[in-house]
């Protein structure tokens, strides 16, 4: 058994601390390119969003260089990506690819017994006790938090450094070094040091950059390919962003779900215009815009996939919040067809919107 997994943000480094700490035979993808969104066009049905077909590309490169099962996760809600693992065994079969999917669903939709069942076939090949395997576990959960913190630290503190492009370089630094740790521990101790790095950064705190939430559905704005790296751009023009959704927040929410005790915050703050769940992150992108404009920035970017419904439902009622909090928002849609300089000039024309309204509260016009 040779594993491999879609590029999930940064999922990518606790799934290979898991597999490294289980002494797991894996294959990671290739960072998401142009190459793979080429061939999952290729294959994938032409209406199908952007991340199935970014997937389909992972899964390919991986395939080529030997791997012959796909760990990926599933999802019962009302979006498509609910249908993502049958469409994609099809598809792949159709393809002439032998392969097995281990596919890790909710406890309340699969059952609890089924559940650790598919876990189990990780572990089949692997030596370690159980003790050690819960130790495993572990580490990768402490991973996936630290590395999300690190980069929601390095975003928003670029806003603020002396030193233009240090968070930048140190962030990509540490993405780059981490794939060359060869066990849990080794990994979990660069994440640490680059955690002291990131928080030695010379900052201004007398600055005041434009802050500007990133929001939409969770796989295009955690896959920096598929936003065209906006958040590296955005680091680049000197702006402070925050993204409430990743890796660790998703890991989260799905432990506290069966206790009704998830997103409390993003639940109040969308309660007055969007109190139910429709599918995907609709509520999440509601909440989170208003909670970065009680927060004080000064816009939100909402980025999704074309096609992606409860997006565009949350896309139908930003220009609600955006009236009546006096909040900015700016709203880019995806696909492989985007090009980068229309998309850039959109980018670039909101923050000189911000900036001017910045001045105009500065000089009290």
């Amino acid at each position: 058994m040779k594993i491999t997994f879609p590029h999930l943000g940064n999922a990518c480094f606790a799934i290979k601390a898991l597999l490294d700490g289980l002494e797991v035979d894996y294959i990671i993808p290739p960072l998401s390119n142009r190459d793979a969104l080429e061939i999952g066009s290729l294959h994938s049905p032409e209406e199908i969003c952007l991340p199935f077909k970014i997937m389909i590309g992972n899964y390919i490169q991986s395939i080529k260089q030997g791997a012959d099962t796909i760990l990926f996760v599933g999802s019962c809600g009302p979006c498509r990506f609910g249908e993502y693992c049958e469409l994609q065994m099809n598809l792949l079969r159709k393809l002439g690819y032998n392969l097995e999917f281990i596919v890790l669903d909710a406890p309340k939709d699969i059952g609890i017994k089924e559940l650790f069942n598919r876990i189990g076939k990780i572990t089949t090949n692997s030596s370690k006790s159980t003790v050690e395997k819960l130790k495993i576990l572990n580490y990768a959960n402490s991973i996936i938090h630290l590395i999300d913190r690190i980069e929601e630290k390095a975003r928003f503190l670029s806003g603020y450094e002396i030193n233009k492009g240090e968070c930048k370089n140190l962030l990509n630094q540490c993405k780059t070094e981490a794939f060359k740790c060869n066990s849990p521990e080794e990994m979990l101790v660069h994440f640490k040091k680059y955690e002291k790095k990131i928080s030695n950064i010379h900052i201004d705190k007398r600055k005041d950059p434009i802050k500007i939430a990133i929001i939409g559905e969770i796989y295009t704005i955690i896959e920096p390919f598929s936003n065209l790296y906006i958040e590296d751009k955005l680091m680049d023009y000197g702006v402070s962003t925050k993204r409430h959704l990743s890796p660790s927040w998703w890991l989260k929410n799905l432990t506290l779900l069966p206790l009704k005790l998830n997103s409390l915050d993003i639940r109040r703050a969308s309660r007055e215009y969007l109190p139910l769940y429709i599918g995907g992150h609709a509520r999440e992108c509601i909440g989170e815009t208003v909670l970065a404009k009680e927060k004080g920035f000064d816009g939100a970017i909402q980025i999704f996939p074309m096609g992606c419904m409860p997006e565009i439902v949350s896309k139908a009622i930003l220009p609600s919040i955006s009236k009546d909090k006096d909040f900015p928002i700016l709203t880019l849609v995806v696909d492989e067809m985007t090009g980068e300089a229309g998309y850039i000039t959109r980018i670039e024309a909101f923050l000189d919107l911000l900036e001017r309204r910045k001045e105009n509260v500065l000089y009290g016009n």
